[in-house]
């Protein structure tokens, strides 16, 4: 299996992949940095719910499993887009009086600061800035 460059471009796109086939679960190999975006995630509203497995004694990375949102009515998802913003080609950092506002407060920015992983809301409380991850609406 070959490396993946960009693993928070590789876990953005296995949500959208499986909200698209109409999933329920998905399960996404862990690290620190998806474990913090899942839980944003959560407590956003956007997922149902998750659960971290860490098999790191077995010599296995460790998964996250993630149970999607949808629509009641219309079985959409709750998620409609997720773009990643910083690439590993080009990262995009910003001040904290220059934090992004997605779909006029609607949306989320994931911001990677010195105080971790966090909403652009929540970076402008702790007046910090950072790398723009993500785009969530």
């Amino acid at each position: 299996m070959a490396a993946v460059t960009d693993p928070i471009a590789d876990y953005l796109t296995r949500l959208r992949n499986a909200q698209v086939a109409g999933h329920r679960v998905v399960i996404i190999p862990s690290s620190n940095m998806k474990k913090r975006i899942t839980e944003i995630l959560y407590d956003q509203g956007y997922i149902l719910k998750y659960k971290f497995d860490d098999e790191a004694g077995k010599g296995k990375q460790g998964e996250i499993s993630i149970a999607l949102k949808y629509e009641k009515d219309s079985r959409r998802p709750v998620i409609r887009k997720l773009i990643r913003v910083s690439k590993p080609g080009l990262r995009k950092y910003v001040g904290k009086d220059d934090l992004p506002r997605v779909i006029n407060g609607l949306g989320i920015a994931l911001v990677s600061t010195s105080k971790g992983v966090m909403t652009e809301k929540q970076a402008r409380k702790e007046n910090v800035g950072g790398e723009v991850l993500a785009y969530i609406y």
